[in-house]
């Protein structure tokens, strides 16, 4: 059984990226994964200060709820990240967490697969491309694991508006569900 990870990142009610990332875990449950679920909305999240401290200590000089994140995030098989695209980017609220995902380097660390669900008014196929790039980044920091795919879900703008898209609605579903 793997034990799967979903961030979302989204600070809006309705969230189309969260809705998306919801049918992902109900596609890992079904599958028999161990699935968790966190959303950063509410969360205590300092920027990083650059001071390098974690690559000695490997834990992070701030006092906030990253501690506790970080270590989700390393018991982890089976990353999920969800962002809404803003400005053809991921949102800063999951640029900061991986920042602060630096005491996890270069520790051994479970996670293998690292996914990104995005969602944005665009829906061109390539709108994503700069957030898949980034992640892509952050995770070639980490030898044991790969990107294993995206759900670029564009076209949706309105709070709740995923709800209504049955195609994107599925792929989640079925991204959840193959990992």
């Amino acid at each position: 059984m793997k034990k799967v990870l979903i961030i979302s990142s989204s600070l809006r009610g309705g969230s189309n990226s969260e809705i998306l990332a919801h049918e992902a875990e109900r596609g890992a449950k079904d599958a028999g994964s161990e699935v968790e679920f966190i959303n950063l909305k509410g969360k205590d999240i300092k920027f990083c200060i650059g001071c390098l401290a974690c690559q000695k200590t490997f834990k992070c000089v701030q006092n906030d709820d990253m501690a506790e994140l970080i270590g989700k995030v390393q018991n982890a098989d089976v990353l999920i990240f969800a962002t809404p695209i803003y400005y053809y980017e991921m949102s800063g609220q999951l640029k900061t967490f991986l920042d602060r995902c630096n005491p996890l380097f270069p520790q051994a660390n479970k996670f293998k697969d690292v996914y990104l669900i995005t969602s944005s008014y665009d829906g061109s196929e390539n709108t994503a491309d700069r957030a898949i790039s980034g992640l892509k980044g952050w995770i070639e920091c980490f030898e044991q694991s790969r990107f294993a795919g995206a759900l670029v879900g564009g076209g949706v703008n309105e709070p709740k508006s995923a709800s209504g898209r049955e195609d994107l609605l599925q792929k989640a579903y079925e991204l959840g569900k193959n990992i």
